[in-house]
């Protein structure tokens, strides 16, 4: 649960963001979609290889049980919160700083 929680918390972090600077990120969710979706797939295509050539695995006992082409569902979320987030606080420079 702890690799969920962080991952909670990244989105936490940056929520307050987009609702008090109002960086209109979720508001452009084609672009953002146009944005994480390639990230994830190179990410993701990445990670499945190396787990299915043994380079690395992930322990059973420290990740949830479901998996989705060999990885637990946090991993999965980490491609998309982690490149988020980013996206979130590029933004919020922006705004601050034009």
């Amino acid at each position: 649960m702890t690799y969920l929680l962080v991952l909670a918390g990244c989105l936490l972090g940056t929520l307050p963001l987009e609702l008090f600077l109002r960086v209109g990120v979720y508001r452009q969710w084609r672009r953002l979609l146009l944005t994480l979706v390639p990230v994830a797939a190179v990410f993701v295509t990445w990670d499945v290889l190396a787990v299915r050539a043994h380079h690395w695995r992930f322990d059973a006992d420290q990740v949830l049980a479901p998996r989705v082409l060999g990885l637990p569902l946090e991993e999965l979320a980490f491609f998309v919160v982690i490149p988020l987030c980013s996206v979130l606080g590029y933004e919020a420079v922006r705004r601050k700083r034009p």
